[in-house]
């Protein structure tokens, strides 16, 4: 019976232990560090409390607002709340302020304050002493400000010395050897090819008409025209690589002409220059264009290709046989 006597006290002592705790508000006290600073300097203002781990104790938020007549201090950064120490139910926290002050004198920043909440308690509480920040002006040399404005001291002339640009001097050496030899080089080799400067820089001569046509035809022919459906194109650029092909080999200019007058120009020339089965294949082909391009005629596959083919033993029965380049000259156009 006096156990159970002994225990109850116990309990009922801590109870009243842990209302008393609740009941009392939390400490507050703050502090600066350094406490003399210079106009501009960055100083810590911190805001601790003590308090039970029931309550609750918001600090302030500072924000850089100047009112007539306070000191003008900027809120750099306010870092996150700190517990410095626990025991129990007993919190020890700390906020801190980075903040910077612009106006000399003696700043007071106030006692710290913090709003405290307990059940159905709200309420303000504040430190104890206030905390004051000396800010002390900047030091001015009157002796330097005494011997007035100086005029910009003239520019410093140095002696010259070649070790300062020998550097470059010889690098510079060594580029006029490196263009003469070159220069050596291409002049002994365009006297042994029998050629000039100037010919470097003379544009290349125009291919052969023969040749271009060649070419052209055998581009038309990698492009499949007809063989995806695009006959009016495919004779376009047959009957196009012919007319320019006259231009160049018998100066007919059968790009302005129409295929009868096309025609009719030929039969002027000479079997030797226009040998009579060219001439019909060229006409063949110039008449088979016109049904495609004008009369959409769609060939048949065997047609397409006999056209090409006699496009192309057209120009090769009648090009000119000293239009053919000599080996050295295909070489050294390639």
């Amino acid at each position: 019976m006096k156990r159970l006597i002994i225990l109850s006290l116990i309990a009922l002592a801590a109870l009243g232990a842990d209302t008393f705790a609740q009941s009392q508000p939390p400490r507050v006290w703050a502090s600066v560090e350094p406490d003399t600073i210079r106009i501009g300097d960055r100083f810590t203002f911190s805001i601790e409390v003590e308090r039970d781990m029931a309550q609750v104790a918001n600090f302030p938020q500072f924000r850089h607002e100047k009112r007539e007549g306070e000191a003008d201090i900027e809120l750099v950064e306010a870092l996150p709340v700190d517990t410095l120490k626990r025991e129990g139910r007993i919190l020890h926290l700390r906020k801190r302020y980075r903040m910077q002050a612009f106006d000399e004198g003696v700043i007071h920043l106030g006692r710290g304050t913090v709003l405290y909440a307990d059940k159905n308690i709200v309420d303000t509480l504040y430190g104890g002493d206030s905390v004051r920040l000396v800010v002390a002006p900047i030091e001015i040399d009157s002796a330097a400000m005494a011997a007035g404005v100086r005029d910009i001291k003239p520019q410093k002339s140095l002696d010259f010395k070649f070790g300062e640009v020998s550097g470059y001097a010889l690098w510079g050496v060594i580029a006029l050897l490196v263009l003469a030899a070159a220069w050596w080089f291409i002049r002994r080799e365009l006297a042994r090819r029998g050629k000039k400067l100037g010919d470097l820089f003379k544009p290349a001569p125009p291919l052969p008409p023969h040749v271009v046509a060649i070419r052209a035809l055998e581009a038309l022919h990698h492009r499949k025209l007809w063989q995806n459906g695009d006959y009016k194109a495919y004779y376009s650029g047959l009957t196009d690589i012919l007319r320019t092909y006259l231009l160049g080999r018998y100066g007919i200019g059968a790009m302005e002409m129409t295929s009868d007058e096309i025609i009719e120009a030929l039969r002027s020339l000479s079997e030797e220059e226009l040998p009579k089965k060219s001439s019909m294949d060229l006409t063949s082909i110039l008449r088979d264009g016109d049904l495609v391009k004008f009369a959409k005629f769609e060939p048949a596959s065997e047609q397409n290709e006999n056209d090409y083919t006699k496009a192309y033993y057209f120009v090769e029965e009648t090009k000119l046989q000293d239009e053919e380049p000599s080996e050295g000259e295909g070489i050294e156009n390639a």
